[in-house]
């Protein structure tokens, strides 16, 4: 079996790469795991986030920036295609501050991001506490709630039928989606393209797209490419369903259409451990009821845990192997927000054949440290 382009790995990632490989007729086949991998989907709240977000990667603010102002296009998009509703909702989002220290922390790490984007037009404000009350008037606020940034274009999507959604548009538009398909290597066919193997079936393609969460640091370095990633288990909790409350979500607390709440997520370096613990009940308990008091007597319904995919910066690889060309690597734990541009920017790039100068500063080279003479 052949194709034009392999993509390995068939989440958020991995899909929305070939799903615009797909909408640009590249024969494009999506080869996934098994349901027991590790699936950063998993411990994902769904948001469609950009304040605060590229603090020292100037070039990451903007990506993320042009990502959430293609989402609701891109969501419009598939939910055409699919007759799914991804549940999007971008009125804006916000950031709780509890006391006057977190609010001027905040305010100042806002306000230097802002000097670091200068030709980037503010989207955020600070509000205190009273404005806030009037954005969540049926929310009981804490106490210790001083006030939030606000991010006027956030808001928050269905990460389930996000992923669903993408790969039946894929399909739709020609791609195949293998499931079960673990890939165990990949290298150079001897002829300018890859050999895929799956166990006893190998695969063939003139490009191969390494979008494997925590498995591509494994895939990459046969094909030249060394990418330092680390798994962070997140845990994550829902509870039952409530009559509607919150309108808009904070970063670690939202209700879904549906009623129930998400609390989340703790963040463990605990290797690749999967279990799920009474102290992150206590934690994140803890830090929602401080927020939202009236949560104290609601029923848990679901704990759960998901290994992110971490780089040493937080910041995504984007790159093409220079020993390999036409294999590439795309890793990152903002795969919500960034699914507009995988599906956009990232794909027209491979389709090309190269990644484009604005995507240099993704490149893993800049973890290289030169050593001291």
């Amino acid at each position: 079996m052949s194709a034009d382009v392999i993509v390995i790995g068939g989440g958020l990632v991995g899909a929305a790469i070939a799903y615009g490989l797909a909408a640009r007729n590249v024969r494009v086949l999506v080869l996934d795991g098994d349901d027991r991998d590790f699936r950063a989907t998993n411990a994902n709240g769904g948001l469609v986030w950009r304040q605060g977000k590229g603090l020292d990667m100037p070039a990451y603010q903007q990506l993320t920036c042009a990502s959430a102002d293609q989402w609701p296009s891109f969501c419009a998009e598939l939910e055409e295609a699919t007759g799914l509703d991804l549940q999007l909702e971008k009125n804006g989002g916000l950031w709780f501050c509890l006391g006057e220290a977190e609010f001027e922390q905040r305010q100042g790490q806002m306000l230097r991001l802002d000097n670091q984007l200068s030709n980037v037009n503010r989207d955020w404000e600070m509000l205190e506490r009273s404005a806030v009350e009037k954005l969540l008037p049926k929310a009981r606020l804490g106490p210790d709630v001083v006030g939030a940034s606000f991010g006027r274009r956030d808001g928050h999507v269905n990460p389930l039928r996000l992923l669903t959604a993408l790969q039946t548009a894929l399909i739709q538009r020609g791609g195949r989606v293998l499931g079960g398909h673990t890939v165990h290597a990949v290298r150079a066919d001897g002829r300018g393209g890859f050999t895929v193997d799956c166990g006893s079936e190998q695969l063939s393609a003139a490009r191969i797209v390494i979008a494997a969460g925590l498995g591509s640091k494994v895939l990459g370095a046969q094909v030249g490419l060394d990418i330092p990633i680390r798994p962070q288990r997140g845990q994550m909790m829902i509870t039952e369903r409530l009559e509607p409350f919150l309108p808009l979500p904070l970063h670690g607390v939202s209700q879904t259409q549906q009623g129930t709440v998400s609390i989340g997520t703790t963040n463990e370096e605990v290797g690749f451990d999967t279990s799920t613990t009474g102290d992150a009940i206590t934690g994140l308990s803890a830090m929602v009821i401080r927020w939202l008091p009236a949560l104290r007597d609601v029923k848990l319904v679901r704990q759960w845990a998901g290994l992110r995919i971490l780089t040493p910066d937080g910041y995504p690889i984007y790159a093409e192997s220079q020993s390999h060309p036409g294999a590439f690597v795309a890793t990152c734990h903002s795969g919500v927000t960034l699914a507009a541009a995988h599906a956009g920017l990232l794909a027209d790039a491979i389709t090309a054949g190269r990644l484009p100068a604005d995507l240099d500063s993704f490149h893993q080279r800049r973890f290289d440290v030169p050593k001291a003479a």
